[in-house]
């Protein structure tokens, strides 16, 4: 089951501007309370609500109340549905609208900044559709995000959209990520096309950071079979030439390669075009689909049962493999992938997003699965799932 991101109350009137904050439930000094939300299901007395950057409450507050409220208590929304989600050290962004949405989730492994909704491509199985939106705004709020994110956080993802067409902002964030979260690794996802630009690959290089990595997609070996996947004639080439920058500036890149029935045919070959023309890359990840966004629309024409490619996925995996290169499968299930390979498999989908069917309670090799995004139990997946008793 999917995990809630969002909840709702209502907001005072005095919210006028959506804010940041670490949640808390416990009463802080005042000299920290500017970074914290704090989080209670009845409100404390009013001295304990100063200086928040905000409160969160289920408790009902009244017209005459809130007034009085508004001045201990400025940026409040209060009667929300649900806080169960929110644990202490997650950071949460208020709205005027009474939203609350979780940016960090101090728990978890897979946390991800979306930078952008912005895209230079029309990918047709993209999971995060592109909107036409003018977006740059909110670069102050990842900045203050990843001032509030907890410094041991492990890993860090920025995607979008595209995040490089933030072009120096981008920069400058990853700059703050080295500066504030200076072990933290990061993983940037992005289509690669902007590194065609050797000046952006270069300038990326610069900053030095310690635990970078950029996940750049390729889809097939042929110019025109990745451009009809990405929609966007000449990105090939563009991809090829930043990756090349990106490699000739030491900057760790992933190849990802998202299996579906536009790309599956050709995965060896596109394995060996890697090994030959991108062998400095640290890793390569092979996909499987994630129905959600244009993959909906397109469903037809994308999905394949892995059971099908099994062949394909297997040569490709291990040719990369018996070279010496770093290559992992993503998103699959164990019972669908040939025992040869399970041991490139990882659990990849993030928490979030990730679920599994009553049958696979059965299974004795379930802890090493990687499962399912929600999305495929909703829309469809292999025939061939079953329960592995071993």
């Amino acid at each position: 089951m999917s995990l809630r991101l969002q909840t709702q109350g209502k907001p005072l009137p005095s919210l006028t501007r959506s804010l940041l904050g670490r949640i808390t439930t416990t009463s802080l000094e005042s000299e920290i309370r500017p970074d914290h939300i704090l989080m209670a299901d009845l409100l404390p007395g009013q001295n304990d609500l100063r200086g928040y950057a905000g409160v969160l409450t289920r408790e009902s507050v009244s017209p005459d109340w809130a007034e009085d409220l508004a001045q201990f208590a400025p940026a409040m929304i209060h009667s929300v549905s649900t806080l169960e989600h929110l644990q202490e050290g997650d950071v949460a962004a208020m709205n005027p609208n009474g939203s609350v949405r979780t940016l960090y989730r101090r728990g978890s492994r897979h946390n991800a900044i979306l930078v952008t909704e912005r895209c230079n491509s029309f990918c047709v199985m993209c999971s995060q559709p592109p909107k036409r939106v003018d977006d740059r705004r909110l670069i102050a709020q990842h900045l203050r995000l990843v001032e509030l994110i907890d410094p041991t956080t492990e890993a860090l993802g920025i995607t979008g959209g595209e995040p490089t067409l933030l072009k120096k902002d981008l920069l400058w964030l990853i700059q703050r990520c080295k500066e504030l979260l200076p072990t933290t690794s990061l993983h940037v996802l992005s289509n690669g096309r902007l590194f065609y630009y050797g000046a952006f690959a270069r300038d990326l290089a610069a900053i030095g950071h310690p635990d970078l990595m950029i996940g750049i997609p390729l889809y097939s070996d042929i110019d025109w079979e990745h451009d009809h996947v990405v929609q966007a004639v000449g990105a090939f080439d563009q991809t090829l030439v930043g990756l090349q920058h990106l490699g000739r500036y030491g900057v760790p890149v992933e190849i990802r390669v998202v299996i579906h029935r536009d790309t599956y045919k050709r995965l060896p070959e596109l394995a060996e075009f890697i090994y030959r023309n991108l062998t400095f890359a640290s890793h390569v990840a092979l996909m499987g689909l994630e129905m959600m966004g244009f993959a909906i629309p397109n469903l037809s024409d994308l999905w394949i049962d892995p059971v099908e490619y099994a062949p394909e996925l297997v040569e490709a995996t291990s040719f990369l493999a018996h070279r010496g290169m770093n290559v992992s499968i993503y998103n699959h299930q164990l019972c669908v992938v040939p025992r040869e390979i399970w041991s490139f498999c990882k659990r990849s989908i993030s928490d979030w997003k990730n679920d599994y069917l009553p049958e696979c309670g059965e299974c004795t090799v379930r802890e090493r699965c990687g499962g399912f995004f929600s999305s495929s139990l909703q829309r469809g997946y292999s025939s061939s799932i079953r329960p592995i008793v071993m």
